[in-house]
């Protein structure tokens, strides 16, 4: 009797989580999705940049959702372009020079849901890195700064756009 309950009462907690998916994200109805290259045109260019940021923005939706990624008439659509790329020192020393450095990265994002045109919107996200001064923004510096601002704004958009946070 008691495995009985337990059962049932799995079964409904499965059945009442249905809406949900465990990354947050709901897609509705929408089977496929398109994210268009992202351009860079900050007065500051990173050539690697634009496309690292539109690959890791497709793979995180194709990884924490079910929808299927294609090049023309998704469901739900992408695109925009890099606006910013800055690099401004952050903090001083007692001679007066940087201690710190700030990467920060702009991104302006157009999004629509074909299906839902109320979820339609642009915005513009940004996020930053600090590193040593005394370092040279390149190499494994570079990389790291680029890997922790990336994944950043593109789960910045994966929330606005399908887990609406």
């Amino acid at each position: 009797m008691k495995k009985i309950i337990l059962s049932l009462i799995i079964i409904i907690t499965l059945i009442g989580c249905g809406a949900y998916s465990f990354t947050g994200g709901n897609t509705g109805d929408a089977k496929t999705i398109q994210i268009d290259f992202f351009p860079n045109q900050a007065p500051l260019v990173e050539p690697a940049l634009t496309q690292r940021f539109t690959n890791d923005l497709q793979d995180l939706f194709t990884r924490q959702t079910n929808l299927t990624l294609t090049n023309s008439n998704g469901d739900l659509y992408f695109s925009g372009e890099i606006t910013g790329y800055r690099v401004t020192p952050m903090s001083g020393t007692a001679e007066q020079t940087a201690a710190q450095n700030r990467l920060t990265v702009t991104v302006n994002v157009r999004f629509t849901n074909k299906l839902e045109e109320k979820d339609d919107f642009e915005k513009t996200f940004s996020f930053y890195s600090d590193y040593a001064a005394n370092a040279q923004l390149i190499g494994g510096i570079l990389d790291s700064a680029l890997d922790e601002i990336v994944e950043r704004i593109t789960q910045d958009i994966f929330n606005a756009s399908v887990a609406k946070w």
